[in-house]
Parts: C-alpha cells; structure tokens; sequence
C-alpha cells in the first residue's frame, strides 16, 4: 500500500506515530466484541493527544454496514469510488433496488435498520497484539522470502490496517499526526463488525489467530454457489435458496494470464498456506529463478488462504496489497483481500460451483 509520507516506526513497546506510511495500512474495536478479538475499548487516557468526538461521516458509516452485512468495499476508507460503488450495486441487487451504485433515497432507506452503527469506535491496543512477531523486512526476491520464518506483518500499522479493514492514510484521518500507536494507545477506527470469533468453531489454533488478526467472526453464512464477474470486477456469494448473500472487490487475470472462463468446481481450502513458487508458471519470471517455498503469513504472495478451483493452478485467495484489489492484475487467479478471502473460506466448500464470466 502505498502511501505518502514515511512511517515513523519507534519501537513496538514505546509505540509509532501516526504519520502517513510508503508501505501500508493501519486499524482497531468494541466493548462486547473487544474481549473475544483482544481489542480492549479505551482505558483511561494517556499522555497522547485527545481525540475530540467523531464528526459524522455517511460514506464511512455506509461502507461499515455495508461489510456487516457482507458487501464489502475492500479497504474502508470513507471516500466514493469504485469499489464503494460495486458494494452499494451488490446490496441493491440483493434487495432488488435500482443498481446505480449511488446511495440514493431508496438505499439509503433499505439501510435505515442499521443507521444506529456508527462510522468509527475508539480501541485501545493491547500489549499481546503489538508485540507481533513482525517481519520488519521483507525482500524481493522470493528465493530470499524462502529463507524468512513467516511473511507476516512488517509493523503495528499495518497490522492495525487489517485488523480493520483500512489503510494508514484513514487512521491518520480518524485520528492525528501525532497520535501513538503501540501497547495502550487509544485509538479511533473503522466500527467493522461481525468478528466475534467462538473457539469452539475453530480448532486450529493459528486459523484462529489468523481470523482475529483480520476481524472476521467464525460465524458467517453458507454458500452454494459463486459468481466471478470479470466485467463488473466482483466475487459474488450465492446461498442455496439462490439469494445473493456477500460480495467482495477482487482482481481477476491479465493479459498474459486471463480470467479461465468457464465453470469450476471448488476443491478444498488451506488456511495459512505456504507458496510453492514455481517460475515455469509464470511469464514474468526471470530465467534464473528457481523453485521456493515461500512461509506463510498475511505478506505472503496468496495472503492468509487459498481456496482451490478444479482448473489446475487456478484459485482464489488473499493478497498483501489490499489497495490494489480491483486496480491492479493478476496471474490469472481471483485475488481478494485478506479479510474478504478469510470470511469467503468461512462461507464455501468443497463440491461448491464457482462460475466465471466475462
């Protein structure tokens, strides 16, 4: 994610000022939700700055109730745009409402239910959650990453940014310049939803850190069948009854690697998955690159999961580039964010269809 200004990293335990970063995002949450995520909300204050009330913010609140209710605007950051716009069409076409992709009378309407949500919450950050580990470098070449015990976050921000949902630009925005991020601070943040994660629907351990880590609740509707709509540059999550229930931004093939056309099968998902790198795959590889295991973690060239398609090499999965989703290509496969494609693995399964089309 770029950005514009260079991050200010102090050390994790003493915290990291707000200021706008070249590499990534940055987010936090609620009372009741705050105990089974590992967010606390706001102790008493600190020697940071004080954070005056919120002002109103209807794009922000739009896109918060939006994902809650599982259309999703990829990075929520408050402002109109494309992605916005393909969630707003997503929830109209779900309640058979005009698809312009604005948040006009009538949607604003059919929203009216959740006008109560607010844009933002204050979080304060707990030590566990900011004492990582980290992977302060990551390098460019893949035989390089090979070497790496995880590829996970590179800072607090970043990890702040997937926890919700957002970029360092928007927690700059929500809060201050010279707020502090680190173990304690209290911080304002996108109000996301639906993350509540019960340890008794998830057994494996690190698929639920992983779920905590993002913001996704282990709770979430059945899928039956997929969409993938190369025109319209979304995911579309259908239920047995046929009712289209969830949508996600995605990027989606390339010139070199097109959209594989047609209609597959989903095979199965891998949490946290390894990348096995194999350059006669891809077109862009150089010729003296060899094959590489890559480690897993959320900075990973397929992001926290892989949910494989019957055409050989294809899938769907995460990214470490979020703000990219939907304005950027792929090699071929459909790429999501980490928490879309997290709360999509929570929703499939195996046997389910996939349809692809242009």
């Amino acid at each position: 994610m770029r950005v514009i200004l260079l991050l200010v990293i102090a050390t994790l335990v003493i915290g990291v000022a707000l200021v706008v970063s070249r590499s990534r995002p940055v987010p936090a949450e609620p009372p009741a939700a705050a105990i089974e995520s590992g967010l606390s909300p706001p102790a008493r204050a600190t020697s940071q700055p004080q954070l005056t009330p919120d002002e109103p913010r209807p794009i922000m609140q739009a896109q918060v109730v939006l994902e809650r209710i599982g259309f999703s605007s990829g990075v929520i950051d408050g402002k109109e745009g494309k992605s916005f716009a393909a969630a707003l069409q997503g929830f109209q076409q779900s309640r058979d409402l005009e698809p312009s992709g604005k948040l006009d009378a009538a949607t604003k309407a059919a929203l009216s239910p959740w006008n109560n949500i607010a844009p933002t919450r204050m979080v304060t950050i707990p030590a566990a959650f900011a004492q990582g580990p980290f992977t302060p470098s990551i390098p460019a070449k893949l035989e390089e990453q090979s070497k790496l015990p995880a590829l996970g976050y590179r800072t607090v921000m970043e990890k702040l940014g997937e926890r919700f949902h957002t970029n360092a630009a928007t927690l700059i925005e929500l809060n201050s310049p010279e707020t502090l991020v680190g173990a304690g601070r209290t911080i304002r943040v996108p109000n996301i939803g639906n993350d509540a994660v019960d340890p008794a629907k998830v057994s494996d351990v690190a698929w639920r850190t992983t779920l905590a880590n993002l913001g996704v609740g282990a709770t979430q509707p059945k899928a039956e069948r997929l969409e993938v709509d190369k025109s319209e540059g979304v995911l579309k999550v259908f239920d047995e009854d046929d009712r289209l229930i969830a949508q996600f931004p995605a990027t989606m093939g390339s010139k070199h690697d097109p959209l594989p056309i047609g209609e597959w099968t989903i095979k199965g998902t891998s949490f946290n998955p390894p990348f096995h790198y194999d350059p006669e795959l891809f077109w862009d590889a150089s010729a003296s690159d060899d094959r590489a295991v890559l480690p897993p973690g959320p900075n990973g060239p397929v992001g926290v999961v892989w949910i494989d398609l019957s055409k050989k090499h294809y899938g769907i999965h995460g990214t470490p580039e979020p703000e990219k989703i939907g304005r950027s290509e792929s090699h071929g496969c459909i790429r999501l964010t980490n928490w879309d494609a997290a709360r999509l693995a929570l929703m499939i399964r195996p046997g389910a269809t996939a349809h692809l089309v242009e």
